[in-house]
């Protein structure tokens, strides 16, 4: 019978099938960064273990660094802490960090991939919700909590139940100025934010196959978003010419032979899901959520949905979130106003999404009443960026150029949304209070949407702006 990608790399890292029906799951990769590792190290300490296989183990810091500067001690007193915290816990278990010396330092999901630490038919786990963004290779990897951290990193090990699969396909083909963001957002606007509860989604048709590596990895990254436990691609050319070259990914004939094994780790032609969703990519425009979840979103040329229109069981949520945001049912989301605007996030802080950004900031300048901030997901990116001459477009503009990090993804840091702000932001989540403001608003957008509304003042069609 053909398997899918699914079945093979979750029976290539069976240990055993519990007594409850779960299976022991070896996880082949680990990434740890500064918020959920404290506690974890200190279980570990306190029942005097040791970590089970340091040399599949890997740490960064990202989600609590300041983005400006970033000298030690940190002006954060908790940022320090954790820091210091990463720190020492790596070094007394001897555990590779890339911290801001190495040049390698990023937000975990963007420096796992560009390193070559993720690699296809692998197991990943890490103390974040958005590690389903290294699905993007083929591998299946999905975000745990801090006592799954400990477990991990004593045992090299999960119990888990294998979810069901359902193969998502988009087909067609993108117009000029839809983005990967877009697609995904999308995606979850028509399935919901429930829809993947019980499901991996297996990322397929010839818009997934035309994509970019990077392009994949954003998709990937807001499985979370759509419920499902993970979401990937299947391994193929475009994977293995990214793979190719980095650091820690084989080397040589190691290389090819790897390849080879990547291949067969691949849904086979005719395996059986148990769902299948079509999606029409050609008909997708670019997506702005209006709303406090990432499923509350319209195409950029359509009004805000009534409360009517929802479900019955999602009406007050829609009360909810006209009330939070402000907005009134019917109006257009196009030409509401921003007060800030974000690029950067584990969703879109890679060097594609900087150059889509650029594209744009290349037509004007921000709005003078708009707080614009860029920032690389990695030092790596920066360092590709300014090679390319992406923090002046961006800084002739108005931008303001960052250091890498989480940055405004999730308000753990100095960058964060004041009283009732509004933000266009190219990062994944919309819940109240995520940017750091319990009263802030946040409109999710793909960058070059986020580029058009900080020109704008307001969101704005990039497509009118690349015409």
């Amino acid at each position: 019978m053909a398997r899918t990608l699914l079945d093979k790399v979750w029976e290539a890292h069976t240990v055993r099938t519990l007594l409850s029906g779960q299976t022991q799951l070896l996880i082949g990769l680990h990434l740890i960064h500064e918020v959920t590792t404290p506690q974890a190290f200190q279980m570990l300490k306190d029942a005097k273990l040791k970590v089970r296989m340091p040399e599949r183990t890997f740490g960064t810091l990202d989600h609590i660094i300041p983005t400006t500067d970033q000298t030690r001690p940190y002006a954060d007193p908790l940022a320090e802490e954790m820091a210091e915290h990463m720190i020492r816990n790596t070094k007394e278990f001897g555990l590779p960090l890339f911290d801001m010396a190495t040049g390698k330092q990023g937000i975990v999901h963007v420096i796992g991939p560009e390193l070559g630490l993720t690699q296809p038919g692998m197991t990943i786990a890490c103390g974040d919700s958005h590690t389903a963004t290294h699905g993007a290779v083929g591998a299946i990897a999905f975000g745990i909590g801090t006592t799954q951290v400990r477990d991990v990193l004593a045992t090299q090990c999960l119990s888990m139940a294998k979810p069901k699969l359902r193969q998502v396909r988009v087909d067609g083909t993108l117009a000029k100025g839809v983005y990967a963001k877009d697609v995904i957002l999308w995606i979850i606007n028509v399935l919901g934010v429930k829809g993947g509860v019980g499901y991996a989604y297996e990322y397929a048709g010839d818009v997934i196959d035309r994509m970019t590596m990077e392009e994949r990895l954003t998709v990937c990254n807001m499985s979370i978003e759509g419920g499902a436990r993970f979401g990937y691609v299947n391994p193929d050319q475009t994977t293995f010419d990214y793979l190719r070259g980095r650091p820690y990914a084989p080397q040589g004939a190691a290389f090819d032979k790897a390849v080879t094994w990547w291949k067969s780790v691949a849904t086979e032609s005719g395996a059986k899901f148990d769902d299948v969703a079509r999606i029409d990519g050609s008909a997708i425009e670019p997506v702005v959520t209006w709303g406090i979840n990432p499923g509350m979103s319209v195409g950029v040329t359509q009004r805000i949905p009534t409360v009517e229109s929802a479900s019955e069981p999602e009406r007050p949520t829609y009360r909810e979130a006209l009330a939070h945001m402000g907005f009134e049912a019917g109006q257009p989301i196009k030409g509401a106003k921003i007060d800030v605007a974000f690029v950067g996030s584990c969703t879109n802080g890679r060097l594609s999404d900087l150059r889509a950004a650029a594209e744009v900031a290349k037509k004007g300048k921000v709005a003078k009443h708009v707080r614009a901030l860029i920032v690389p997901g990695s030092q790596q990116v920066a360092k590709a960026a300014e090679a390319e001459g992406l923090h002046e477009i961006f800084k002739a503009a108005g931008f303001e150029w960052r250091k890498a990090g989480c940055s405004m993804c999730l308000g753990m840091n100095a960058d964060q949304l004041v009283g009732r702000e509004m933000s266009a932001s190219s990062s994944n989540r919309n819940f109240i209070g995520r940017q750091g403001s319990p009263t802030g608003r946040t409109l999710l957008m793909s960058p070059a949407m986020v580029a058009a509304a900080a020109i704008n003042g307001a969101v704005a069609d990039v497509r009118d702006i690349l015409k």
